[in-house]
């Protein structure tokens, strides 16, 4: 599955599908077993895809090791404390259970891997642990496709953007994903890996003209009052609200609804290589012509990296 050079999309996709399928044929059934390996970037971005994966007809079982916040060199340290004292407890942090325990756990046919996202913008905080990772995957499970999921930028709006290890941060969300993109390609061709590029359909919403989301100067965020927020339409972030305590909150980085959707549908229409937009499931906070469009970019962005 995993090519060095440049194929025609169409031979790639046939190929693509043909081996995952015959991964899951191998384990009994035409079921695709998912692995990720991530924390709550991952959550946000496989949310709806069981429900995408049951109306387009594609058997799916999703397994998981996630801790929130957690970056690759955290998920590989915890893997290695577990190979040197399996009893110790803290190697089991996922559940009661170690990284090799899970990925152990009958036969799988992708195993996804991501960098957290305050850290995606320096290549340097994803060395020596993605290859590491992908290593300790591949001896445990050397039949599975290993896949790197691209997360995505924070919102416009956003008071912190990536930082690296000298401490500077990305000034804007524009240059957060330009940084975090590069990181991603430099260590999935070192590994020699695809891209699940999430990150670039959350881009290409943010950035267009009829669909971004634009910042609501008329609200006063130092001064709230409840229950007033301000006009967020077309955010893929969560954005502005109020807390259990009547309190205004704020979160640039996860992904709302809206982008949770977006997420999955990248994730379903490369996994099994099937657009998406001829599937009727849509959340129910998202407006349906917003849904119509992002389903579109979903198909293209994945399109795009598979020419």
């Amino acid at each position: 599955m995993i090519f060095s050079f440049k194929i025609n999309r169409y031979l790639f996709a046939a190929i693509l599908l043909v081996i995952l399928q015959l991964n899951a044929q191998a384990s009994g059934s035409d079921t695709l077993r998912l692995f990720l390996i991530g924390n709550s970037f991952s959550q946000n971005a496989s949310r709806y895809l069981p429900q995408l994966a049951k109306e387009g007809n594609h058997p799916l079982v999703i397994g998981r090791a996630e801790i929130g916040g957690c970056p690759l060199k955290k998920h590989w340290e915890l893997a290695e404390l577990s190979e040197t004292n399996p009893d110790d407890p803290k190697g089991k942090p996922y559940n009661g259970k170690s990284l090799r325990q899970l990925l152990s756990q009958g036969k799988w046919d992708v195993v996804t891997l991501q960098q957290y996202s305050l850290h995606s913008g320096d290549v340097s905080t994803y060395r020596p642990y993605a290859e590491k990772l992908y290593k300790y995957i591949k001896s445990i499970q050397p039949g599975a496709t290993v896949v790197i999921h691209q997360t995505w930028a924070y919102r416009v709006d956003s008071k912190d953007f990536t930082q690296t290890t000298e401490g500077k941060f990305a000034t804007n969300s524009e240059e957060m994903y330009k940084m975090s993109k590069a990181a991603y390609h430099i260590i999935a061709k070192e590994l020699g890996i695809k891209i699940m590029p999430v990150g670039d359909a959350f881009q290409k919403v943010s950035t267009d003209k009829k669909w971004k989301f634009v910042t609501d100067t008329k609200f006063d965020d130092s001064n709230p009052v409840y229950p007033n927020l301000p006009v967020q339409t077309n955010s893929l972030h969560v954005g502005y609200f109020w807390n259990k305590d009547k309190k205004l909150a704020f979160d640039s980085h996860h992904a709302n609804t809206a982008g949770c959707f977006l997420g999955s549908l990248v994730w379903y229409t490369f996994l099994f290589q099937d657009s998406p937009e001829k599937l009727t499931f849509v959340p129910q906070e998202v407006p349906a012509d917003f849904a119509v469009y992002l389903k579109k970019v979903a198909n293209s962005v994945v399109k795009q990296r598979i020419e």
